[in-house]
């Protein structure tokens, strides 16, 4: 496990004074370890770079201005949504002999796999890897080598054997596997192509005019009643 060294100030002024630390370039962030009091503290942002880019885990050999040193590990670090520089940072201390959970990265070993030159495809499924383990033998990331595997093969959490570390995965999950490529399918030839769908015309509602008298049914007038023709006179006798 490799160590970083990282000199810091302890923090007395909190809430809207942090804005004027981020314009100045330095990060605020707080050390914590259960059992004692949070320790708010202040970086300079170019020395927190190699602690963030990194795909390592690294044990922090933290130097604070009071005279006090703290080995930690990096738990969290927040940033700003719209720049992507880091706003915030959590340390959380270690103990000797004391077990911490954290997790660690995957690092893919054995080049080019079996599976892959028979022309597979190579599939990462989990990149970190949560464990339990005492700060001494915390690893920088945990390799899995890939070489011999075949298409429809994969690396298993139980098939990882890592001393002094308890791995905190379902022991079934995949890792990392080698899958067959995706063919896209053609069509057969003589196979007749679907048309396109055609939308159905609309009718009006009613009933449908009978042919030679367009328009008559639409338009037609409606009948005016005839008077009652008038009774017959008697004729005189």
């Amino acid at each position: 496990m490799r160590e970083l060294t990282l000199q810091a100030e302890v923090r007395t002024q909190k809430g809207k004074h942090t804005r004027a630390l981020r314009r100045d370039g330095n990060i605020p962030g707080v050390f914590y370890i259960h059992g004692e009091e949070n320790i708010p503290i202040t970086v300079a942002e170019k020395s927190l770079k190699p602690l963030i880019y990194t795909s390592e885990t690294h044990i922090v050999n933290l130097k604070l201005n009071t005279g006090n040193d703290k080995n930690c590990i990096l738990r969290a670090i927040q940033f700003d949504p719209v720049t992507d520089r880091p706003i915030h940072f959590d340390l959380q201390g270690l103990r000797e002999n004391e077990e911490i959970t954290l997790e660690v990265p995957i690092t893919i070993t054995g080049g080019t796999p079996v599976g892959v030159r028979d022309g597979g495809v190579l599939q990462q499924v989990i990149h970190r890897l949560k464990i339990s383990c005492l700060p001494k033998h915390i690893p920088d990331h945990i390799e899995v080598n890939v070489a011999e595997l075949k298409i429809n093969h994969f690396v298993h959490v139980r098939d990882l054997k890592v001393e002094n570390i308890a791995i905190l995965e379902n022991e079934n999950s995949s890792i990392v596997g080698v899958v067959p490529p995706t063919i896209e399918k053609e069509p057969t030839p003589g196979t007749p192509v679907a048309e396109e769908a055609v939308e159905p015309e609309v009718i009006g509602k009613g009933k449908k005019p009978e042919e030679g008298a367009e328009g008559e049914a639409a338009e037609k007038k409606p009948e005016v009643p005839t008077k009652a023709a008038a009774p017959a006179k008697e004729e005189k006798k």
